[in-house]
């Protein structure tokens, strides 16, 4: 990524000043504890980094793995600070982990390592609804957020927004509809945003619309799953395989995705589904023939080893950073056209910004003006059926009667937020002959936004 970064601080031409304060990672905290596991303590490693402050509060998942070391940590925490700047979210970068293997415990046990961890990040200052906000992340999902705000509330009784120290939760304990689901359904909006620009589609050497699309999956985890699965059900795309860790399945006429994620979560395997073609060697698939190829897995899966093999015509990075520099580079040179991920996958902070307002306003969306959107939409209906003659259709009727609710409003804003963002990385690429990737372009875009912050505020 630093790589990326210094390519797009180049093109600008930026203070050097200004571009080491915007690449350098603010605080990094590692802590240990320990916690009685079976009746032995057990020595657990974490980390949280807070790479930029220009905005408040930072924010950036947590995740549970037993890769997880600094150095990522500290990578994540910067790509998030980008992310959030280029879909014009106002927070800074963070980011977590702890090194465990989730499986190896039980319920009771992940809720006590779970509630330690938060302890000690709320004791160092690094969860705090006003300056650092975690979300989930690999290994981590609504119910350790469940656990985490409500560590934070007993030790903070007097905060009345402690609900907005982590975002991700379930929907009865402070979360907001949509989450769960939002950094998938951002991989869709992105892509629908592409296909409605044809001179970009043909740039991609793809012609007409999303329908249609083959396209191929790797890693059918939250992200992967319901970015395939709303790709197909929703846009009428085939989805001609998937890839798990043990193997890929292929059927050239389109996989079932709900049947697919329902077998794994059943047999904890991909090998067997019937009515598929499966390959053991998963990483191959990769270089399968298709219109666009979805890497939702983890880094580096693109590389410089098997980027002359990849055959896709656009890649959309729902994963982070799963094509390196290198790898980037190529595929850029045979007219591969990459949908950054910095952009792609920047459905969930999109999210859990409006969970972090929902929580700070104490108010759900939708709740005052939905009724009145209702009268509106029947007065409306009344006016065309009296000057008309024409009685309205139920159908309709209902339709242009019922008042958005919370996830309509969720999933509008989700919308029009992954819109804006590639209208923007659009319109600097084509404007700046400098600029020749959208991933150049979402960088330049994203430094810009915070060295502007910087000078504002004084800090050069």
């Amino acid at each position: 990524m630093d790589l990326m970064v210094d390519r797009a601080i180049s093109i600008i031409d930026l203070d050097p000043g200004i571009a080491d304060a915007i690449k350098a990672c603010n605080s990094v905290l590692q802590m240990r504890f320990p916690v009685k596991i079976k009746g032995k303590l057990e020595i657990f490693t974490g980390w949280r980094a807070v790479h930029s402050t220009h905005r408040l509060p930072a924010k950036g998942g947590i995740r549970f793995a037993t890769g997880v070391n600094q150095d990522e940590v500290e990578a994540l925490a910067a790509l998030m600070t980008f992310k959030c700047a280029i879909v014009d979210v106002p927070f800074g970068g963070s980011k977590g982990g702890l090194i465990i293997d989730p499986n190896k415990y039980d319920r009771d046990e992940m809720q006590q390592i779970t509630r330690r961890f938060t302890l000690e990040l709320v004791r160092k200052g690094f969860l705090n609804p006003a300056t650092n906000v975690p979300a989930p992340d690999m290994g981590t999902g609504q119910r350790e957020m469940a656990w985490m705000a409500d560590t934070y509330k007993h030790l903070h009784p007097e905060d009345i927004n402690y609900s907005a120290c982590v975002t991700g939760k379930p929907v009865h304990h402070g979360g907001i509809r949509g989450r769960t689901e939002a950094t998938g359904r951002g991989v869709q909006y992105a892509l629908r945003e592409y296909f409605r620009h044809p001179d970009d589609v043909r740039a991609a050497n793809l012609e007409g619309g999303l329908g249609g699309k083959r396209i191929v999956v790797q890693g059918l985890g939250n992200v992967g799953y319901h970015a395939a699965k709303f790709l197909s059900e929703d846009d009428g795309c085939k989805i001609t395989a998937i890839i798990e860790r043990d193997g890929a399945l292929i059927n050239e006429d389109g996989l079932p995705v709900e049947d697919v994620y329902r077998y794994i979560v059943e047999n904890k395997t991909i090998k067997g589904f019937p009515g598929t073609s499966f390959v053991d060697d998963g990483a191959k698939v990769l270089e399968m023939d298709c219109d666009i190829l979805i890497p939702a897995a983890l880094e580096a899966q693109i590389h410089e080893g098997n980027a002359d093999r990849i055959q896709a015509r656009l890649i959309a990075e729902a994963a982070n950073g799963p094509v390196t520099y290198g790898a980037d580079q190529k595929l850029q040179q045979r007219g591969v056209v990459i949908l950054p991920d910095a952009y792609v996958n920047a459905g969930g902070v999109t999210v859990s910004y409006f969970e972090w307002i929902r929580n700070i306003s104490h108010i759900r969306f939708g709740r005052m003006q939905r009724r009145q959107d209702e009268l509106r939409g029947h007065q409306i209906t009344a006016m065309l059926e009296e000057h008309t003659g024409v009685h309205v259709d139920e159908k309709l009727k209902q339709n242009l009667t019922r008042g958005a609710d919370e996830l309509d409003l969720v999933r509008s804003g989700l919308d029009d937020t992954m819109r804006m963002a590639f209208q923007e990385m659009r319109d600097l690429r084509m404007n700046d002959e400098k600029v020749d990737s959208y991933r150049t372009a979402a960088y330049v875009i994203a430094i810009k936004k915070i060295a502007t912050s910087y000078i504002d505020i004084g800090v050069y």
